[in-house]
């Protein structure tokens, strides 16, 4: 604790922006409470402090992201690859189902960003986007359907969300005059298809800053 708490002092005096995994309850509590600390020492100012992964986040911890100003940056895709092994084998069908929660960040009115962790997952966004609106894992199951949220609150948390969360917002996650013209042209519409199918999505073409970097056969 006494090292967590001294790394995020020394980003608070400092003004520097810190980005902290943590995936169990005890690790948020200990950033939590260093975070807390901080900031009663130096004021929140914008320093954007970021929770990355939060897999076991408790509501109250949640309560605790808003108040601080941590931004969540969290991993939904662990509930498709790893949803079935937790429940079966690891926090068991209570806690499972508050793996990455979304639902409870969408309900309280926060921002946050997900991600796919690659080279552990594989950087497949539209997985990232599926798993975060239909949390299905591979065996078919919901895992925590109270923690689904829309299309389009999934893809804020991938595009506009991520990019305040870099202090990018000027720049970056959205399409407009003056920002770089960074996206991507899709096979279907992921806002009408069916959610089930938002997996089957593809990236046709990339461009990033005005130019084709990647264009599908």
């Amino acid at each position: 604790m006494d090292q967590i708490a001294e790394a995020v002092d020394w980003a608070f005096a400092n003004d520097i922006q810190i980005l902290t995994h943590s995936n169990g309850e005890g690790a948020s509590d200990m950033y939590l409470a260093a975070v807390d600390a901080a900031t009663e020492a130096y004021g929140a100012g914008d320093r954007r402090p970021v929770l990355v992964h939060g897999q076991f986040l408790r509501e109250d911890q949640v309560d605790s992201l808003k108040r601080l100003g941590v931004f969540p940056s969290v991993f939904p895709m662990h509930t498709f690859y790893w949803g079935d092994w937790h429940r079966d084998h690891t926090v068991g069908p209570a806690l499972v189902d508050d793996i990455s929660p979304t639902g409870w960040l969408a309900r309280r009115g926060m921002m946050f960003g997900t991600h796919h962790d690659a080279p552990v997952a594989f950087p497949d966004s539209m997985r990232v986007l599926d798993a975060t609106v239909t949390r299905r894992s591979r065996s078919g199951d919901i895992i925590g359907p109270d923690q689904r949220v829309d299309v389009m609150t999934a893809l804020r948390a991938m595009t506009i969300w991520p990019a305040w969360q870099h202090f990018e917002e000027a720049d970056k996650g959205s399409i407009e005059v003056g920002k770089l013209a960074d996206f991507v042209i899709l096979s279907e519409d992921p806002t009408v298809v069916d959610p089930e199918d938002l997996d089957t999505i593809e990236v046709r073409v990339t461009i990033k800053e005005d130019g084709v970097i990647y264009q599908a056969e």
